[in-house]
Protein backbone atom coordinates (compact mmCIF):
# COMPACT_ATOMS: atom_id res chain seq x y z
CA UNK A 1 0.00 0.00 0.00
CA UNK A 2 2.62 2.25 1.41
CA UNK A 3 5.36 1.90 -1.96
CA UNK A 4 3.13 0.84 -5.04
CA UNK A 5 -0.54 2.68 -3.91
CA UNK A 6 0.55 5.87 -2.31
CA UNK A 7 4.05 5.41 -3.77
CA UNK A 8 5.65 6.21 -0.67
CA UNK A 9 9.24 6.18 -2.14
CA UNK A 10 8.57 10.05 -3.71
CA UNK A 11 9.23 13.36 -2.13
CA UNK A 12 5.91 15.57 -3.20
CA UNK A 13 4.74 19.11 -3.89
CA UNK A 14 2.13 20.83 -4.26
CA UNK A 15 1.33 23.03 -7.64
CA UNK A 16 1.47 26.85 -8.35
CA UNK A 17 -0.80 27.81 -10.72
CA UNK A 18 -1.74 31.11 -12.98
CA UNK A 19 -4.50 31.37 -15.10
CA UNK A 20 -5.59 33.76 -18.16
CA UNK A 21 -8.82 33.56 -20.09
CA UNK A 22 -10.07 34.53 -23.73
CA UNK A 23 -13.98 34.42 -24.20
CA UNK A 24 -15.14 34.49 -28.14
CA UNK A 25 -18.49 34.97 -29.60
CA UNK A 26 -21.17 37.18 -31.04
CA UNK A 27 -24.97 36.92 -30.86
CA UNK A 28 -27.59 39.43 -32.12
CA UNK A 29 -30.92 40.80 -30.30
CA UNK A 30 -34.13 42.72 -31.67
CA UNK A 31 -35.77 44.20 -28.88
CA UNK A 32 -38.38 47.31 -28.62
CA UNK A 33 -36.20 49.18 -26.23
CA UNK A 34 -32.49 48.47 -28.42
CA UNK A 35 -33.72 47.35 -31.91
CA UNK A 36 -31.21 45.07 -33.74
CA UNK A 37 -28.10 44.69 -32.14
CA UNK A 38 -25.08 43.43 -32.03
CA UNK A 39 -23.33 41.91 -28.88
CA UNK A 40 -19.69 40.65 -28.79
CA UNK A 41 -17.28 40.00 -26.46
CA UNK A 42 -16.93 43.90 -25.07
CA UNK A 43 -20.28 43.96 -24.13
CA UNK A 44 -20.84 40.71 -22.17
CA UNK A 45 -17.82 39.90 -20.46
CA UNK A 46 -17.72 42.26 -17.13
CA UNK A 47 -15.25 43.09 -16.35
CA UNK A 48 -12.70 41.89 -19.25
CA UNK A 49 -10.24 40.36 -16.85
CA UNK A 50 -10.69 38.80 -13.07
CA UNK A 51 -8.01 36.48 -11.50
CA UNK A 52 -8.73 33.03 -12.19
CA UNK A 53 -12.49 34.01 -13.07
CA UNK A 54 -14.69 35.31 -16.32
CA UNK A 55 -18.32 36.34 -16.14
CA UNK A 56 -20.07 35.93 -18.89
CA UNK A 57 -23.79 38.15 -19.12
CA UNK A 58 -26.69 35.83 -20.13
CA UNK A 59 -29.70 37.91 -19.69
CA UNK A 60 -30.11 40.98 -18.86
CA UNK A 61 -32.88 44.33 -17.93
CA UNK A 62 -32.01 47.42 -18.75
CA UNK A 63 -33.48 50.92 -18.39
CA UNK A 64 -32.02 53.13 -20.36
CA UNK A 65 -31.81 57.25 -20.76
CA UNK A 66 -31.90 57.38 -16.87
CA UNK A 67 -31.53 61.57 -15.50
CA UNK A 68 -31.40 62.36 -12.12
CA UNK A 69 -34.31 63.97 -11.41
CA UNK A 70 -38.07 63.50 -9.43
CA UNK A 71 -40.11 60.49 -10.18
CA UNK A 72 -42.78 58.16 -8.67
CA UNK A 73 -41.10 55.11 -7.00
CA UNK A 74 -41.73 51.51 -7.70
CA UNK A 75 -45.30 50.82 -6.41
CA UNK A 76 -44.73 48.47 -3.22
CA UNK A 77 -46.00 48.22 0.44
CA UNK A 78 -43.75 50.96 1.39
CA UNK A 79 -44.09 53.36 -1.36
CA UNK A 80 -47.19 53.49 -2.39
CA UNK A 81 -49.81 56.05 -0.73
CA UNK A 82 -53.25 57.77 -0.70
CA UNK A 83 -52.13 61.09 0.22
CA UNK A 84 -48.73 63.37 1.09
CA UNK A 85 -48.60 62.96 4.58
CA UNK A 86 -47.67 58.91 3.88
CA UNK A 87 -44.76 59.89 2.04
CA UNK A 88 -41.71 61.66 4.57
CA UNK A 89 -39.02 63.96 2.88
CA UNK A 90 -35.76 62.50 2.83
CA UNK A 91 -36.47 58.93 3.70
CA UNK A 92 -35.10 56.34 1.97
CA UNK A 93 -34.92 52.56 2.88
CA UNK A 94 -32.43 49.85 2.15
CA UNK A 95 -34.56 48.92 -1.40
CA UNK A 96 -34.97 52.51 -2.25
CA UNK A 97 -34.15 53.97 -5.46
CA UNK A 98 -33.68 57.33 -4.23
CA UNK A 99 -34.58 60.05 -1.62
CA UNK A 100 -38.26 60.53 -0.97
CA UNK A 101 -39.51 63.95 -1.75
CA UNK A 102 -42.86 64.11 0.17
CA UNK A 103 -45.35 64.24 -2.36
CA UNK A 104 -47.46 61.47 -3.64
CA UNK A 105 -47.71 61.37 -7.28
CA UNK A 106 -49.25 58.43 -9.78
CA UNK A 107 -47.50 55.76 -10.76
CA UNK A 108 -49.91 54.95 -13.33
CA UNK A 109 -53.71 55.56 -13.84
CA UNK A 110 -54.92 53.27 -10.45
CA UNK A 111 -51.52 53.70 -8.27
CA UNK A 112 -49.96 56.67 -6.83
CA UNK A 113 -46.85 56.43 -4.51
CA UNK A 114 -44.07 58.17 -3.40
CA UNK A 115 -41.99 60.55 -5.36
CA UNK A 116 -38.46 60.12 -4.72
CA UNK A 117 -35.20 62.30 -6.49
CA UNK A 118 -33.52 59.89 -8.53
CA UNK A 119 -32.21 58.63 -11.57
CA UNK A 120 -35.15 58.37 -13.43
CA UNK A 121 -37.08 56.76 -14.70
CA UNK A 122 -36.21 54.02 -11.46
CA UNK A 123 -35.20 50.24 -12.44
CA UNK A 124 -38.30 47.73 -12.50
CA UNK A 125 -36.97 44.54 -12.06
CA UNK A 126 -39.61 42.89 -10.76
CA UNK A 127 -40.31 40.34 -13.63
CA UNK A 128 -37.19 39.17 -14.69
CA UNK A 129 -37.33 37.63 -18.24
CA UNK A 130 -37.46 33.98 -18.67
CA UNK A 131 -36.34 33.44 -22.22
CA UNK A 132 -32.17 33.96 -22.11
CA UNK A 133 -31.61 37.63 -23.77
CA UNK A 134 -28.62 36.36 -25.61
CA UNK A 135 -29.88 33.01 -27.36
CA UNK A 136 -26.59 31.79 -28.73
CA UNK A 137 -24.61 32.62 -25.36
CA UNK A 138 -24.39 28.81 -24.69
CA UNK A 139 -22.16 28.50 -28.21
CA UNK A 140 -19.46 30.87 -26.95
CA UNK A 141 -16.16 29.49 -26.19
CA UNK A 142 -13.18 30.26 -23.74
CA UNK A 143 -9.47 29.84 -23.79
CA UNK A 144 -8.12 29.09 -20.78
CA UNK A 145 -4.42 29.47 -21.17
CA UNK A 146 -2.79 27.66 -17.54
CA UNK A 147 0.94 27.58 -16.21
CA UNK A 148 1.45 25.65 -13.44
CA UNK A 149 5.01 25.25 -11.62
CA UNK A 150 6.24 22.58 -9.15
CA UNK A 151 9.18 24.98 -7.25
CA UNK A 152 10.55 21.71 -5.51
CA UNK A 153 11.40 20.01 -8.50
CA UNK A 154 12.45 23.32 -10.91
CA UNK A 155 9.38 21.59 -13.52
CA UNK A 156 6.95 23.98 -15.01
CA UNK A 157 4.48 23.25 -18.05
CA UNK A 158 1.24 24.86 -19.21
CA UNK A 159 -2.03 23.51 -20.16
CA UNK A 160 -1.42 24.09 -23.93
CA UNK A 161 0.83 21.04 -24.57
CA UNK A 162 3.91 20.88 -26.86
CA UNK A 163 2.29 19.00 -29.56
CA UNK A 164 -0.63 21.54 -30.35
CA UNK A 165 0.13 23.63 -32.91
CA UNK A 166 -2.19 26.68 -34.03
CA UNK A 167 -4.26 25.60 -36.50
CA UNK A 168 -5.28 23.31 -34.21
CA UNK A 169 -5.82 25.54 -31.97
CA UNK A 170 -8.08 27.43 -34.15
CA UNK A 171 -10.48 24.70 -34.51
CA UNK A 172 -10.67 22.44 -31.79
CA UNK A 173 -13.27 22.47 -29.20
CA UNK A 174 -12.90 20.36 -25.84
CA UNK A 175 -14.35 16.99 -25.92
CA UNK A 176 -13.75 14.13 -22.96
CA UNK A 177 -13.32 11.36 -25.79
CA UNK A 178 -11.70 12.75 -29.12
CA UNK A 179 -9.92 16.26 -27.36
CA UNK A 180 -8.87 15.72 -24.05
CA UNK A 181 -6.60 17.86 -23.92
CA UNK A 182 -7.97 21.46 -25.81
CA UNK A 183 -7.92 24.24 -23.96
CA UNK A 184 -10.98 26.08 -25.23
CA UNK A 185 -14.27 25.48 -23.88
CA UNK A 186 -17.46 25.48 -25.49
CA UNK A 187 -20.31 27.42 -22.49
CA UNK A 188 -23.06 25.07 -22.83
CA UNK A 189 -20.97 22.11 -23.07
CA UNK A 190 -19.43 23.01 -19.87
CA UNK A 191 -22.47 23.67 -18.18
CA UNK A 192 -24.02 20.32 -19.07
CA UNK A 193 -21.29 18.18 -18.05
CA UNK A 194 -21.85 19.14 -14.52
CA UNK A 195 -25.41 17.46 -15.42
CA UNK A 196 -27.28 21.19 -15.43
CA UNK A 197 -29.38 22.73 -18.05
CA UNK A 198 -27.48 25.77 -19.85
CA UNK A 199 -31.05 27.49 -20.77
CA UNK A 200 -32.58 27.13 -17.50
CA UNK A 201 -29.16 28.47 -15.74
CA UNK A 202 -28.83 31.46 -18.18
CA UNK A 203 -32.08 33.10 -16.99
CA UNK A 204 -31.16 33.34 -13.53
CA UNK A 205 -27.56 33.09 -13.83
CA UNK A 206 -25.28 30.68 -11.48
CA UNK A 207 -21.73 30.11 -10.58
CA UNK A 208 -19.61 26.76 -12.74
CA UNK A 209 -15.92 25.19 -11.58
CA UNK A 210 -13.93 24.49 -14.28
CA UNK A 211 -11.25 22.33 -12.49
CA UNK A 212 -7.86 22.00 -13.59
CA UNK A 213 -5.83 18.63 -11.75
CA UNK A 214 -2.44 18.17 -12.56
CA UNK A 215 -1.39 14.60 -10.70
CA UNK A 216 1.99 14.34 -11.66
CA UNK A 217 4.50 10.92 -11.58
CA UNK A 218 7.96 12.92 -12.35
CA UNK A 219 9.68 9.73 -12.28
CA UNK A 220 7.83 8.78 -15.72
CA UNK A 221 8.91 11.13 -18.87
CA UNK A 222 7.36 14.76 -18.46
CA UNK A 223 5.23 14.10 -21.55
CA UNK A 224 2.80 12.15 -19.34
CA UNK A 225 2.30 14.80 -16.92
CA UNK A 226 -0.87 16.54 -18.67
CA UNK A 227 -4.16 17.94 -17.41
CA UNK A 228 -7.29 16.48 -16.02
CA UNK A 229 -10.15 18.84 -17.19
CA UNK A 230 -14.05 18.47 -14.77
CA UNK A 231 -16.48 20.48 -14.36
CA UNK A 232 -19.15 20.94 -11.56
CA UNK A 233 -21.55 24.08 -10.33
CA UNK A 234 -20.49 25.82 -7.54
CA UNK A 235 -23.90 27.81 -6.16
CA UNK A 236 -26.70 26.12 -4.70
CA UNK A 237 -29.61 24.87 -7.09
CA UNK A 238 -32.25 23.80 -4.08
CA UNK A 239 -35.70 23.67 -5.61
CA UNK A 240 -36.70 24.14 -2.02
CA UNK A 241 -34.81 27.15 -1.34
CA UNK A 242 -36.04 30.04 -4.17
CA UNK A 243 -34.72 33.07 -2.26
CA UNK A 244 -32.45 35.27 -4.51
CA UNK A 245 -31.10 31.90 -6.82
CA UNK A 246 -28.59 32.57 -9.37
CA UNK A 247 -25.86 35.29 -9.63
CA UNK A 248 -26.20 39.32 -10.81
CA UNK A 249 -25.15 42.92 -10.33
CA UNK A 250 -25.55 46.13 -11.79
CA UNK A 251 -23.32 48.56 -13.73
CA UNK A 252 -23.61 51.62 -15.87
CA UNK A 253 -22.56 53.36 -18.95
CA UNK A 254 -22.62 57.17 -18.97
CA UNK A 255 -22.99 59.23 -21.37
CA UNK A 256 -23.45 63.59 -21.65
CA UNK A 257 -25.16 65.14 -24.19
CA UNK A 258 -23.54 68.45 -25.92
CA UNK A 259 -25.66 70.60 -23.20
CA UNK A 260 -23.31 68.76 -20.37
CA UNK A 261 -26.71 66.75 -19.06
CA UNK A 262 -25.67 63.55 -17.57
CA UNK A 263 -27.35 60.24 -18.53
CA UNK A 264 -26.77 57.01 -18.37
CA UNK A 265 -28.08 53.14 -18.97
CA UNK A 266 -28.42 50.58 -16.17
CA UNK A 267 -28.07 47.23 -16.71
CA UNK A 268 -29.25 44.56 -14.15
CA UNK A 269 -26.55 41.84 -15.62
CA UNK A 270 -27.32 38.52 -15.13
CA UNK A 271 -24.89 35.40 -16.40
CA UNK A 272 -22.41 32.44 -15.38
CA UNK A 273 -19.26 33.26 -13.64
CA UNK A 274 -16.88 30.21 -14.58
CA UNK A 275 -14.25 29.83 -11.44
CA UNK A 276 -10.99 28.07 -12.92
CA UNK A 277 -9.64 25.98 -9.91
CA UNK A 278 -5.95 24.57 -10.34
CA UNK A 279 -5.00 21.68 -7.69
CA UNK A 280 -2.70 18.91 -8.13
CA UNK A 281 0.68 17.82 -6.63
CA UNK A 282 3.83 15.69 -7.89
CA UNK A 283 6.51 13.11 -6.91
CA UNK A 284 9.32 12.02 -7.67
CA UNK A 285 11.88 9.52 -6.32
CA UNK A 286 13.77 10.61 -2.81
CA UNK A 287 16.03 8.62 -0.89
CA UNK A 288 15.01 10.25 2.65
CA UNK A 289 11.24 9.30 2.22
CA UNK A 290 12.36 5.44 0.94
CA UNK A 291 14.59 5.10 4.19
CA UNK A 292 11.80 6.52 6.76
CA UNK A 293 9.21 4.36 5.08
CA UNK A 294 10.95 1.16 4.98
CA UNK A 295 12.38 1.86 8.63
CA UNK A 296 8.43 2.76 9.73
CA UNK A 297 8.16 -0.68 7.75
CA UNK A 298 10.54 -3.09 9.35
CA UNK A 299 9.13 -1.56 12.66
CA UNK A 300 5.83 -3.09 11.79
CA UNK A 301 7.27 -6.61 11.42
CA UNK A 302 7.48 -6.30 15.39
CA UNK A 303 4.21 -5.04 16.28
CA UNK A 304 2.56 -7.54 13.80
CA UNK A 305 4.25 -10.40 16.07
CA UNK A 306 2.89 -9.06 19.47
CA UNK A 307 -0.11 -8.74 18.19
CA UNK A 308 -0.12 -12.19 16.85
CA UNK A 309 0.59 -13.13 19.97
CA UNK A 310 -1.88 -11.73 21.65
CA UNK A 311 -4.50 -13.40 19.43
CA UNK A 312 -3.28 -16.61 19.93
CA UNK A 313 -2.73 -16.84 23.70
CA UNK A 314 -6.27 -15.09 24.82
CA UNK A 315 -8.65 -15.06 21.85
CA UNK A 316 -8.48 -18.39 20.13
CA UNK A 317 -10.21 -21.46 21.19
CA UNK A 318 -7.04 -23.84 21.81
CA UNK A 319 -5.49 -20.90 23.59
CA UNK A 320 -4.37 -23.11 26.42
CA UNK A 321 -2.88 -25.84 24.16
CA UNK A 322 -0.72 -22.85 22.28
CA UNK A 323 0.16 -21.71 25.57
CA UNK A 324 1.46 -24.97 26.77
CA UNK A 325 3.21 -25.21 23.46
CA UNK A 326 4.60 -21.49 23.57
CA UNK A 327 6.42 -21.82 27.46
CA UNK A 328 8.33 -24.60 28.49
CA UNK A 329 8.18 -24.28 32.89
CA UNK A 330 11.24 -26.02 34.27
CA UNK A 331 12.17 -26.76 38.15
CA UNK A 332 14.53 -24.39 40.01
CA UNK A 333 16.70 -26.57 41.33
CA UNK A 334 17.69 -24.12 43.90
CA UNK A 335 14.13 -24.15 45.51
Amino acid sequence: WVFVWEKGYQETDSVVSSVTTKVKGVTLTNTSALGATVWDVADYVIPPQEENTVFVMTNVILTMNQRQGRCPELPDDNTECKVKNNCVPGYASTHSNGIQTGECVPYNSTIKTCEVFAWCPVENDYHVPKHTYFSCSKNFTILVKNNILYPKFNFSKRNILPNINSSYLKNCIYDSQTDPFCPIFRLGKIVEAAGQNFQEMAVEGGVMALQINWNCNLDRAASHCVPKYSFRRLDNKDTAHTVSPGYNFRFAKYFRDSNGTESRTLVKAYGIRFDIIVFGKAGKFDVIPTMINIGSGLALFGVATVLCDIVVLYCMKKKYYYREKKYKYVEDYEL
